[in-house]
């Protein structure tokens, strides 16, 4: 039951970041094991010249497919995902999310970029065969605040919409798989009506 926490921010602390340390906090109350990825960590001469034999990006890759669902957080620039992060996904092999539920989150200045989730995002972790999209968490500046500390604070809808998403991740996304059959029923619980 391994989700991947895929961080897309350039960033070593990012609000993007916070979202993703939120959603681990709430998986690991649930139970679940969960990974972490930083895209900004890979080499990134590797990242730049496709370079998918370096040994950084060939263990990303595992990672990715390892995981039974992945949790992807961004900034938004230019009502697009980070560069870093598009230049990361390029290098999945056109399947490396098939079979898995992917949950999406992003932040940025305004909500303006708020459809960069659907128009931009959605349509590359599709290309890459996700089983299940779920719907994306956008968050504002206002909504997530950095402590000089290292630490962070989530205004209470945004912590609302955060507990909504990864209860829906958990149910869609991580049950497990149906039982072959169903159990034996002793002849004696059989009830007919005539």
């Amino acid at each position: 039951m391994t989700v991947l926490l895929l961080a897309g921010s350039p960033s070593e602390r990012s609000r993007s970041a916070a979202l993703l340390d939120s959603v681990s906090q709430r998986l690991g109350r649930r139970g679940a094991q969960v990974e972490r990825l930083l895209i900004r960590d890979l080499s990134p001469q590797a990242l730049l010249l496709a370079d998918t034999a370096h040994r950084t990006i060939q263990q990303a890759v595992e990672q990715v497919a390892r995981a039974r669902a992945i949790v992807v957080a961004t900034p938004v620039y230019k009502a697009a995902y980070s560069g870093v992060l598009k230049v990361f996904l390029d290098l999945l092999p056109q399947t490396a999310l098939k079979g898995k539920t992917v949950l999406p989150l992003a932040t940025g200045g305004s909500p303006h970029h708020m459809l960069a989730l659907d128009y931009a995002l959605r349509p590359v972790l599709q290309s890459l065969s996700a089983r299940h999209i779920l719907p994306g968490v956008y968050a504002t500046d206002v909504q997530v605040t950095l402590t000089p500390e290292g630490a962070h604070q989530l205004s209470p809808e945004l912590a609302a919409r955060l507990d909504e998403a990864v209860a829906t991740l958990f149910s869609e996304g991580l049950r497990m798989p149906p039982a072959a059959g169903f159990e034996p029923v002793p002849f004696s619980r059989v009830r007919c009506s005539v």
